[in-house]
């Protein structure tokens, strides 16, 4: 467990030894303020059927910085190591495959959790200077949720295509490539109506847009985190084979 923490520390200090963690998470923040900003000015004085928080992570918005912003936190990950030569100097100390992966992952998701936290600091400002309803904790727990899982698919799908290759552009094309086809399912999935019931529950797996709207309304599905558990650690696991394959060679 020792070893799981030093590792966990390196990799956050890379993100924040360097411009490039704050650069990330000011881009984030300008786009939510920006975004929080715009659904204000447009709805003006006008009541709404749901919480601004609703409409916000119910929006293309939300699942473009997902999608756009996975890739980045997770394309260094791997393939800076591998084509720097630190990668095999890792593996040769006394560090697991599993540990190195695990320490990994973990810290894109700390990261990634750490890069949402302007987008609750605007709730709380939109709330405090209008006349919304005070903020509900169940509700505000249940979004953090689909967050953090939601994330973690795509985090680990990035993570699978920085341990497949050497060239950070390249683990980020094909990791935002992947993200796009996921999303392109999903949205079909949301579309599609069909009278078979066994065929809508497969679809509903995939309807990402209606689980994180559940999430937004402080409703969990232990079906919808299952799914998301599962992916998440098929993506992982791919990972790992991935990074023990280099004994194979």
């Amino acid at each position: 467990m020792r070893i799981f923490w030093a590792l966990l520390w390196r990799e956050l200090g890379t993100f924040f030894y360097s411009i490039t963690g704050y650069v990330i998470i000011a881009a984030v923040a300008l786009v939510i303020g920006s975004t929080f900003v715009m659904l204000i000015h447009n709805l003006g004085m006008d009541p709404i059927s749901m919480p601004l928080t609703e409409v916000f992570f119910n929006s293309l918005i939300y699942w473009i910085i997902v999608i756009l912003v996975a890739p980045v936190i997770t394309m260094r990950l791997f393939a800076l190591e591998k084509a720097s030569g630190t990668f095999e100097t890792l593996m040769t100390t006394q560090v697991g495959d599993a540990q190195v992966v695990a320490a990994k992952f973990s810290t894109a998701a700390i990261f990634y959790l750490l890069m949402w936290l302007p987008a609750f600091a605007s709730l709380f400002i939109v709330q405090h200077f209008t006349n919304q309803p005070r903020i509900d904790w169940g509700m505000m727990g249940g979004m953090g949720l689909g967050i953090l899982l939601s994330g973690c698919l795509f985090l680990a799908i990035g993570c699978l295509a920085s341990a497949m290759t050497k060239n950070q552009v390249t683990a980020a094309m094909i990791s935002l490539a992947v993200g796009v086809i996921l999303f392109i399912v999903a949205y079909m999935a949301q579309n599609i109506s069909s009278t078979d019931q066994s065929q809508l529950q497969i679809l509903s797996y995939f309807n990402l847009f209606q689980q994180m709207q559940d999430f937004t309304r402080g409703v969990v599905d232990t079906r919808t985190v299952i799914f998301y558990g599962s992916a998440t650690f098929l993506f992982l696991f791919l990972t790992l084979r991935v990074v023990e394959s280099r004994r194979w060679k």
